[in-house]
């Protein structure tokens, strides 16, 4: 019995940080950018014929990267990215990647994300000339910033090969690098300007989610009840 309440109480806990997974999910499906986190415990849970309580060993939420929706924004700083790869932001910790390519000029004419970190560059931070007005950028599809025939910068876009999973959120839609992983320049990816990626979440699968969730916590919650009925009629009978 001690046995079985251990499981159950296991598959509790993993169904509840899944429920917050589910629902971290919806709260970003307008997020430029996002990329919804995934979990291996319904799917293995729901697999095992319907028994409830058995929910050890499976995998904790880990990062969907795949390609979102490109949107036409027509705003000459917005910035979307077609294939595998990140932009690159400088910030007192260590770079940080993102796919969310809404960017703006800080008043040295440097180009910044939305929290006003530097967007890095082939050859450093990107800067617009000050006599250059915003309107008059032109990114090509490998990344290089022109104005006219002139070439003032190049965004740095880089990978990680299939090693994305190493990847570890840094907050506002960003991720960090571990010490070890060291990121490569990315190869074929497409940068679209006037466009932001959308959210890779699909609120029918969430919602779907949510309802296996759900029910599946309901189930455990039964067996709760039931292993206290039967607990409770094991007490009557020996004080009998």
């Amino acid at each position: 019995m001690a046995e079985i309440s251990a499981q159950v109480s296991a598959s509790l806990d993993a169904l509840t940080r899944e429920f917050d997974v589910v629902a971290h999910n919806l709260a970003n499906a307008g997020t430029v950018g996002f990329k919804r986190r995934c979990n291996r415990f319904t799917q293995a849970l729901a697999a095992q014929e319907g028994t409830p309580g058995e929910g050890q060993g499976l995998e904790a939420a880990a990062f969907d990267f795949s390609q979102g929706n490109l949107v036409s924004t027509g705003r000459t700083l917005d910035f979307a990215l077609c294939g595998k790869g990140f932009f690159v932001l400088e910030s007192p910790e260590g770079p940080l990647y993102t796919r969310h390519g809404i960017f703006l000029t800080n008043a040295n004419g440097q180009l910044v994300d939305t929290a006003g970190r530097l967007v890095a560059g082939t050859s450093g931070p990107l800067l617009v000339p000050p006599n250059v007005d915003v309107a008059q950028i032109h990114v090509s599809g490998d990344g290089r910033i022109q104005v006219g025939r002139a070439t003032i910068g190049q965004f740095r876009i880089v990978e990680f090969a299939d090693k994305e999973s190493q990847l570890a959120p840094a907050g506002l839609n960003c991720f960090r690098a571990p010490a070890d992983l060291t990121p490569a320049e990315a190869q074929g990816t497409q940068i679209k300007q006037g466009y932001t990626e959308a959210s890779n979440v699909k609120l029918v699968d969430e919602l779907v989610n949510m309802i296996v969730v759900s029910r599946l916590y309901e189930a455990n919650m039964k067996l709760v009840g039931a292993a206290r009925d039967t607990t409770s009629s094991a007490i009557s009978v020996a004080m009998g």
